[in-house]
């Protein structure tokens, strides 16, 4: 698998088949329910179950990407938006912030008594691209994108 981390939003090649796009509280919570929902996006969209290797990438990185959001990309009182697409060949999870200012950090591999900053290192091995794209001075979005099959 080729992981790309993207400074500029590489556009899909081909239109989503499916959409969804709601907002979240900058909470915890807001952050796990998002998690949730995209999960049940995806095995609702894809037909492949919970269990399936993609499935997992999608849970994890939407994980990472919404936690992001609210530790590192909120204001007080902004939520955040998750908005998902279904593509032929991939799933993309978009999060967008408050915080353009903001931008990820390059991941680097952490010491193995580091507790925190390995989030976008595992986004980095779970989905197939990643990156970010500011289009304006008041949010950012940070974006996946998970292959709906495995075929390396």
């Amino acid at each position: 698998m080729t992981h790309h981390h993207l400074t500029e939003e590489a556009k899909p090649s081909l239109a989503p088949t499916r959409q969804l796009t709601l907002r979240f509280s900058s909470t915890r919570r807001g952050a796990r329910l998002a998690r949730q929902l995209a999960v049940q996006q995806f095995t609702e969209w894809t037909g492949l179950t919970y269990d399936s290797d993609p499935a997992r990438a999608v849970a994890l990185a939407t994980a990472e990407l919404a936690s992001n959001a609210v530790l590192h990309g909120s204001l007080p009182g902004r939520d955040f938006r998750l908005t998902l697409h279904l593509l032929p060949d991939r799933f993309r999870i978009e999060v967008t912030d408050t915080r353009p200012e903001r931008l990820p950090p390059p991941v680097t591999p952490q010491p193995a008594d580091e507790t925190s900053g390995r989030g976008l290192l595992l986004v980095e091995v779970y989905a197939d691209r990643w990156g970010h794209t500011v289009r304006d001075a008041y949010t950012k979005t940070v974006w996946a994108e998970v292959r709906l099959s495995i075929t390396d």
